[in-house]
């Protein structure tokens, strides 16, 4: 390990109180070869999936021997009624777990932003749960690793540090901080004296806020925000200096050169830290598979009751095989799970006559078709299956069901019953600053409003007000509170709570997780969307007129509807009401299902950028002849008159023409997405031009299809 490990260090996730990015953090400490990095933010473990994702791309692309330790700070109110924090550190899975309970019940029943769990609670938890052995104590206690004037006093400390060392024994460490304020000579001797008195090992600590000293005066700033004063008015509420950012490992060394001791404590805690979030293991609820079947074997099952009921005349041989390989891919990834909680979820929907549809990526797979979650058949369409799940990206299932919006709430409400609010909550959302919310809580703090139609630079700023367009800047994209994510859901067989922290949102009856969707996918958990669409509500209330049950029970093709559609007589129809699609319509004049689903697409940046509206439009008047210069395109082109409009259509095309995996004709499709971005289209697009040029294409056509392939970058 290296040379310094710094044990008390909060990001941006406490909120309005660090200031700076967990990633950032994560990058100065291995820039400035830190041994190890904890980072326990106040009440909760918000920013450490982003820690974690820095730390892992950080071993993997730069051999970074920094350790990450990953903890959170706990309100606590104490035996002795006052409140202090504690930062506990996970050193094992177990220890995690009561960290992740401890947080959840200091949420549970009270006021948003107050998180405090009394003593009582604690000791229950403690003595009722395992893995307070692989749990780091530190309280952070004045005149020791605080600011003097927010902590209890010698005797109430001393009573807190004897009850604490019986609950964790050689766990239970003294934090020590040395900020240069006039006050480290009292820090140093109450250290001692408490060491000397209890046996506790001494720990030096930086009590960090930010990665770097130039956040100070955007620390300060969010002081004021939190505690709703002036710059001029904050008094001792603000740190003495910068002193508060990851220091150099030699200016650590410098500062404690008078108790090396306390370092090397430091460093010994450090390395009994091992625990990562690579080793929580997600599974997903399965009581409802029948005893004597696992879950896949359940999942074959429910797929040929689906597909038989899909195709009542036969099962096509085409649309087995493809099942067949969707149900091998779903095993090998041990995703049937996840399946059958979407499928349980529709079921439940249908019994209750609540219309639902699947939508997005899902639709490309024929086992969702069967499921009854969406309602195109992809392989009459065809669509791509690895556009929606693929070995090679390694990338869990997203599936987005729509349900009609008055009755949403009831779906909602069936996945807190059916699985407990300790294995079912919300995905949070992240409420970030942004430059008008960042202008007015800086002016505030700074004691300045920022007035209308003038700029910052007009204002009539003091020296240290003039820097509010930079704090501005900085402040941009920091986490301001969390809210709930629309529609996000995050079950598990075992209690959720085991796995992150879980609290109440403002909306009654809702609970969040306190990890948004991309944390999610940093850790590996798996969520389910539970979204609302009011045009469902809509068709429910058409079929309920017209006497039918099920969208199912609507002719497929009406002439007509397409004789209205034609006519550009749309308004207030799902996805054709828009001005410009009212122009197209009139253009293409749809008359079957795929002309719309043309319609629709073409009406889009990616076609329009790509330069692919004209020829489409040309060659369905017959104004345009085309050629396929290979026969597969017939069939990968063919319905769209040699035009690729569709992301589906490049995949094939990489497959059938140049030799590309499905899995790499997926990366494919993400590189074009991001082709202006980061340059990966560059290498695996030549890729894509040398296998079509391969395959007996033309120069010109290869060209000519690349730069409609781009197009797709605003799509």
């Amino acid at each position: 390990m290296g040379t310094y490990a710094e044990l008390l260090c909060r990001s941006n996730y406490s909120f309005l109180r660090g200031a700076s990015h967990p990633e950032e953090l994560v990058q100065a400490a291995h820039d400035l070869g830190y041994g190890a990095l904890a980072i326990s933010d106040l009440n909760g473990v918000y920013g450490l999936p982003k820690a974690f994702w820095k730390w892992k791309s950080l071993r993997e692309e730069a051999q970074s021997p920094l350790k990450l330790i990953l903890g959170a700070e706990l309100s606590l109110h104490t035996a002795q009624g006052q409140a202090v924090g504690m930062a506990l550190l996970a050193q094992g899975l177990a220890g995690w777990s009561l960290l992740c309970r401890l947080l959840t019940a200091s949420h549970a029943d009270k006021p948003k932003g107050r998180a405090r769990l009394d003593w009582e609670g604690f000791l229950k938890l403690l003595n009722e749960q395992p893995g307070r052995d692989q749990l780091l104590c530190l309280p952070r206690l004045a005149p020791v690793a605080s600011q003097p004037s927010t902590a209890l006093d010698g005797e109430a400390s001393l009573a807190l540090l004897t009850d604490l060392q019986a609950l964790f024994g050689p766990g239970l460490l003294l934090p020590l901080g040395r900020f240069l304020d006039g006050h480290d000579v009292l820090r140093t001797a109450t250290a001692r004296q408490w060491s000397l008195a209890l046996g506790l090992n001494v720990v030096a600590v930086g009590d960090v806020h930010y990665h770097q000293s130039s956040r100070q005066n955007l620390q300060d700033a969010l002081t004021c925000v939190r505690e709703g004063v002036s710059l001029g008015d904050a008094g001792f509420k603000l740190f003495s200096n910068a002193g508060r950012h990851l220091q150099t490992p030699g200016a650590r060394k410098e500062l404690f050169n008078d108790w090396p001791e306390a370092l090397a404590n430091a460093e010994a805690a450090a390395a009994s830290c091992n625990f990562s979030l690579s080793e929580l293991r997600y599974q997903y609820p399965s009581e409802w598979v029948p005893a004597g079947l696992n879950s896949q074997q359940y999942l074959r099952v429910r797929s040929k009751q689906g597909a038989q009921q899909r195709y009542p005349k036969g099962i096509p041989d085409d649309v087995q095989s493809q099942l067949k390989h969707e149900l091998e891919v779903v095993e090998r990834l041990g995703y049937a799970d996840y399946f059958l909680t979407i499928d349980d979820l529709v079921a439940f929907a249908r019994r209750q006559g609540i219309l639902c549809q699947g939508r997005g990526s899902a639709a490309n797979s024929v086992l969702c078709w069967c499921l009854g979650i969406t309602s195109i058949d992809p392989v009459q369409m065809g669509l791509l299956f690895e556009r929606f799940l693929s070995e090679e990206r390694a990338e869990p299932p997203d599936i987005d069901v729509d349900f009609e919006h008055e009755r949403r709430e009831e779906v909602i409400q069936y996945l807190y019953e059916r699985y407990g609010r300790d294995r079912a909550a919300m995905v949070s959302a992240v409420i970030s600053y942004r430059n008008r919310s960042a202008i007015a809580d800086l002016s505030k703090a700074l004691g300045k409003a920022a007035h209308a139609g003038r700029t910052l630079r007009d204002l009539d700023l003091d020296d240290y007000g003039a820097q509010i367009a930079g704090l501005g800047a900085e402040l941009k994209g920091f986490p301001r509170h969390l809210s709930i994510h629309s529609g996000g859901f995050v079950l598990s067989h075992l209690p959720l709570i085991d796995l992150v922290p879980i609290e109440p949102a403002r909306m009654p009856g809702r609970s969040i997780v306190q990890w948004d969707k991309y944390d999610l996918d940093y850790v590996g958990l798996m969520k389910v969307d539970v979204l609302a669409l009011g045009m469902l509500t809509a068709l429910k209330r058409a079929l309920v007129m017209v006497g039918k049950r099920d969208l199912a029970d609507i002719p497929p093709e009406d002439p007509a509807t397409y004789a209205m559609i034609q006519k550009a007589d749309t308004v207030g129809v799902f996805q054709i009401e828009s001005r410009a699609q009212m122009n197209m319509l009139g253009r293409l004049k749809p008359n079957t299902f795929y002309d719309l689903v043309i319609e629709v697409a073409i009406v889009r940046p990616g076609p329009i950028v790509g330069k692919m509206v004209h020829p489409y439009l040309k060659r369905r008047r017959g104004e345009e002849t085309y050629v396929d210069e290979h026969p597969a395109l017939k069939k990968i082109l063919g319905r769209t008159l040699g035009v690729p409009l569709f992301q589906e259509q490049v995949m094939r095309m990489a497959v059938e023409l140049a030799s590309f995996t499905p899995g790499q004709a997926d990366e494919l499709r993400r590189a074009i997405g991001a082709w202006r971005g980061d340059g990966r289209l560059d290498a695996i697009g030549g890729r894509l031009r040398q296998g079509l040029r391969a395959s007996g294409l033309s120069e010109s056509f290869v060209e000519r299809i690349f730069e409609q392939i781009k197009g797709f970058a605003d799509y």
